[in-house]
């Protein structure tokens, strides 16, 4: 337990009650999770298999008809051929995999590359597979890429598994065709299973992301997670998958049988009329995003910070004003200009210097955030 201690996230979340019970209005920007609904033709699906009363058994597994679901889904998306039977696994969001399958792949001591900042259940899943993590920056300079030749020789020797996720959280980094080659390449030669978390990959704008699985050769090295989660809205429903090398598949599919009972089946069913109409739904919320994105890009940039705009995801990975630390500029932003967001440092010790928005409002509390910076006056405009 000594590795799961209070985190910041817990510290921000004590904060903002404290302002909140002091009667202190807050624009929360710190929560990666969606505040749309789903899709209405997926609530009506999954009302109907609701009121079915033979739909109360275990599910035990992913079903059938989910699978294939999933692998046309790849097909038409990404061009990526799956088998349905072999190489998708159904879980419990994709968090519940990237947490459990770094006990399949790791013994106690072995080294796993994690991207610095990452994600923090990489951590989490890490800690409980008793594993060393050896964090890979993700820098500006280097388009937020893991830079792979700078990984040392005893390290690669070591190391069992790497994590990627693009697009990322928290930096909404896209990742290209050639460096995935790299990375296939990398994993051939230091004998490395590569872990991607594809969890964004509908939340695009100008450029699409590709899908690890596309790259050829992917599937001797490694699998990709993916989540219904913020593509289509459905983050309380908790349903997710695992796609590509079957062999590393069947080792999580061990492990979660000695875990769980599977998914509710009317939510396995309302996945599959998601997935099954994603090109309905996918493109209309791709477009709330977008608008979201520029209207506070736009006022960021009116205010002379310097916050890149994202291609992908639901985040803006802002460099924070001098001389504040990401921590010390996330607590000022509660206090004088009632925003919240979620320091970078957060992340890991790459994160320093940024914080990390979420898009989780619409355009005009967006703008009134926009409106309450500016109203900050000389403090923010002078560290600008």
């Amino acid at each position: 337990m000594d590795h799961f201690k209070p985190s910041i996230f817990s510290e921000l979340a004590a904060y903002k009650k404290q302002k909140l019970q002091e009667g202190k209005e807050l624009i929360d920007l710190s929560i990666g999770s969606p505040d749309l609904p789903p899709p209405r033709f997926v609530m009506d699906e999954l009302q109907k298999h609701v009121a079915d009363p033979s739909q109360y058994g275990y599910s035990l597994t992913g079903i059938a008809e989910l699978h294939e679901a999933i692998a046309h889904y790849y097909h038409r998306q990404f061009n990526v051929n799956l088998q349905a039977d072999k190489e998708v696994l159904t879980l419990m969001g994709s968090q519940d995999g990237l947490v459990h399958l770094p006990m399949v792949l790791c013994n106690p001591g072995d080294t796993i590359l994690v991207p610095d900042p990452g994600y923090t259940a990489y951590d989490a899943g890490i800690s409980l597979a008793g594993a060393i993590p050896y964090q890979m920056p993700l820098k500006e300079e280097n388009q937020f890429l893991p830079d792979l030749e700078k990984i040392p020789e005893e390290i690669r020797t070591r190391a069992k598994t790497m994590i990627l996720n693009f697009p990322g959280n928290p930096v909404p980094a896209l990742a290209t065709k050639e460096f995935f080659e790299r990375v296939v390449q990398f994993a051939k030669e230091n004998q490395i299973l590569v872990i991607h978390d594809f969890a964004y990959s509908e939340l695009y704008y100008e450029e699409k992301p590709f899908s690890f699985l596309s790259v050829e050769g992917s599937k001797e090295v490694g699998v990709e997670f993916n989540s219904l989660s913020k593509s289509f809205n459905m983050a309380g429903c908790r349903i997710g998958y695992l796609a590509g090398n079957e062999h590393i598949l069947d080792g999580l599919r061990r492990l979660k049988s000695n875990l769980d009972y599977g998914v509710f089946l009317p939510i396995q069913k309302a996945a599959i009329t998601a997935l099954n109409n994603s090109s309905e739904f996918s493109g209309p919320l791709r477009s709330i995003y977008k608008k979201r994105r520029d209207v506070l890009i736009k006022g960021l940039h009116q205010l002379g910070w310097e916050a890149a705009s994202p291609k992908a995801s639901m985040f803006i990975w802002a460099k924070v004003p001098k001389p504040f630390t990401s921590t010390q500029f996330a607590y000022k932003l509660i206090d004088e200009a009632g925003i919240v967001v979620t320091p970078g440092n957060a992340f890991g010790k790459e994160g320093e210097g940024y914080v990390r928005i979420a898009l989780t409002q619409n355009e005009d509390t967006l703008q009134k955030a926009v409106t309450r910076l500016r109203d900050m006056g000389t403090v923010l405009h002078a560290s600008l």
